[in-house]
C-alpha cells in the first residue's frame, strides 16, 4: 500500500505545528493542513495576544527546537497571587501566593505572544524536511479502511495517510466524521481579552481575583505590558463591548485595581464565549484528538494550550515507540494507550477547572467565606502551597518525555 505521508494532521494552530515537529523529529513524515494563510498570524503587529505556558510546556517547546526562537520574547512568571473580592472593593485579606523561589527547577511558567510562537513554528516547520504543510484548504472528508485513511481536502485534493489527527478545534470535523460524539456545557460568560500598558513594573507578578461575575487575569508581558483575560456573564460582556476604548476601560480601572498606576488599553480586543466541551472518545480507527478537538476548557487556570501540548506530548511518545517496536502505530490497540495516558489527566484537569469556576463565579456568602478560608489554609501550608504550583507548573501525573 502506497501513502502520500505517514500522518496528516488536520488543522496548524499551535498544537498540529507542535505535534508534526515532534513527529518528524522522531522520524515520522507528516503533513500538516492549514485553512489559513500563513501571513494571518505571522505579522509583526502586536495586538495583545497572548498565552501562559507552564514550565513543562516550555520544555517540550525546548526539545522540538522552537523555545530558542521565542525565549527572548517571553516574560517569565515569578510569582502568581490568587484572590477573591469584589469589582471597586479590593481583594479579601485571603489569598494564595506562589513564589518561584520555592520551586527548585525554576518560574512556574512563561507568558508568550501569540504573533512570536505562531511565526516561530512556522519557521521551525519550513526547515524541517520531514514536513508538508498544505494552507488555505482544509479536510473535508476521510475514508478509513483496514490499512489507512484517505482524506479529501476542499480544493478536491485527496491524501492518503496512516493516521489522521484531528487538531481542528472543539467544533472538530474530524472528530464529527468518526462518529465521536460530545459531552459539555456552555458557562454563560464571555471572555475580553486585551492588553493593558501600565505605569509601573509588574516584577513578573500574574494575578488571579476571582469576583462574582468571573475572574480576571493579568498576565505579565515583557515591558511595562499585561494580558488581560476578564469573564463576564455573557449580557455584561457583550455590553462592555460594545464600549468605545475609553468607556471600556472606565469599566476596566476598579476592576483592575492601583497597583500597577495608571492603565492604558494598548493593541485590540477580543471576545470569547466560554463553555465546556470535551470528546467522548479520544481515538477512533486510525483516528487521534489532540488539543480543543479532544477537550475545550475554561480558561480560569490558563492551561487550554498547555493541556494540548501535554496530548502532543503523550501521542508523540506512544506512536514513536510503537514504531520501533515494529507495530502497525496507527491501529487502535496503540491510539488507545495515548487515550489511556491522557483521559484521566484531561478528566482531573476539566473537572478541576469547571468546579473552581462554579466555586469562584458567584456572591454566596457561604461560599465566600468557606473559599477564603480554603486559600488562607493552603497559603499558610508550605507543602500544600508547593503541590499547587507544581500543578500550575504542569510537573505533576505522568510526564512525557519530551516534557522532562
Amino acid at each position: 500500500m502506497s501513502y502520500d505521508t505517514d500522518i496528516l494532521i488536520a488543522g496548524g494552530g499551535l498544537n498540529g505545528p507542535a505535534l508534526a515537529l515532534g513527529l518528524a523529529q522522531a522520524g515520522f513524515a507528516v503533513t500538516v493542513v492549514d485553512a489559513r494563510p500563513e501571513t494571518a498570524r505571522a505579522d509583526d503587529n502586536f495586538d495583545g495576544r497572548g498565552y501562559a505556558l507552564a514550565l513543562a510546556s516550555k520544555r517540550l517547546l525546548d526539545a522540538i527546537g522552537v523555545w530558542k526562537r521565542v525565549g527572548d520574547n517571553a516574560q517569565s512568571m515569578n510569582e502568581i497571587k490568587v484572590s477573591d473580592g469584589r469589582a471597586g472593593e479590593g481583594p479579601s485579606p485571603f489569598f494564595l501566593h506562589f513564589d518561584k523561589a520555592e520551586l527548585e527547577e525554576g518560574p512556574m511558567g512563561y507568558m508568550l505572544e501569540d504573533r512570536f510562537l505562531y511565526r516561530a513554528f512556522l519557521d521551525a516547520m519550513r526547515e524541517e524536511e520531514a514536513i508538508t504543510k498544505i494552507t488555505e484548504d482544509s479536510v473535508v472528508d476521510q475514508a478509513v479502511d483496514a490499512t489507512g485513511v484517505t482524506a479529501t481536502l476542499a480544493s478536491g485534493k485527496t491524501i492518503r495517510a496512516r493516521l489522521l489527527v484531528g487538531c481542528d478545534g472543539r467544533q472538530s470535523g474530524v472528530a464529527q466524521r468518526a462518529g465521536i460524539k460530545r459531552s459539555g456545557w456552555g458557562y454563560g460568560q464571555t471572555a475580553l481579552v486585551c492588553a493593558i500598558a501600565h505605569e509601573k513594573p509588574h516584577d513578573g507578578i500574574a494575578h488571579q481575583f476571582f469576583m462574582p461575575p468571573g475572574p480576571l487575569a493579568i498576565l505579565p508581558l515583557p515591558g511595562n505590558m499585561s494580558s488581560i483575560v476578564w469573564s463576564e456573564t455573557d449580557e455584561n460582556a457583550k455590553r462592555i463591548n460594545a464600549l468605545s476604548d475609553e468607556d471600556y476601560m472606565a469599566v476596566l480601572r476598579p476592576r483592575f485595581g492601583d497597583f500597577l498606576g495608571k492603565i492604558e488599553l494598548a493593541g485590540a480586543r477580543f471576545t470569547y464565549p466560554l463553555n465546556l466541551t470535551v470528546a467522548n472518545e479520544f481515538v477512533a480507527e486510525r483516528i487521534a484528538l489532540v488539543g480543543d478537538a479532544a477537550h475545550g476548557m475554561h480558561p480560569i487556570a490558563g492551561q487550554g494550550l498547555n493541556a494540548g501540548l501535554r496530548d502532543v506530548g503523550a501521542l508523540v511518545q506512544i506512536l514513536s515507540e510503537a514504531q520501533r517496536r515494529g507495530e502497525d502505530f496507527a491501529s487502535i490497540l496503540v491510539l488507545g494507550r495515548y487515550q489511556e495516558w491522557r483521559r484521566f489527566d484531561t478528566h482531573a484537569l476539566v473537572a478541576a477547572t469547571d468546579l473552581t469556576n462554579k466555586l469562584f463565579s458567584n456572591d454566596n456568602p457561604l461560599l465566600r467565606i468557606g473559599r477564603d478560608i480554603g486559600m488562607g489554609l493552603v497559603n499558610a501550608s508550605p507543602r500544600l502551597r508547593r503541590t499547587f504550583m507544581r500543578e500550575a507548573a504542569g510537573l505533576t501525573g505522568e510526564l512525557p518525555e519530551l516534557m522532562r
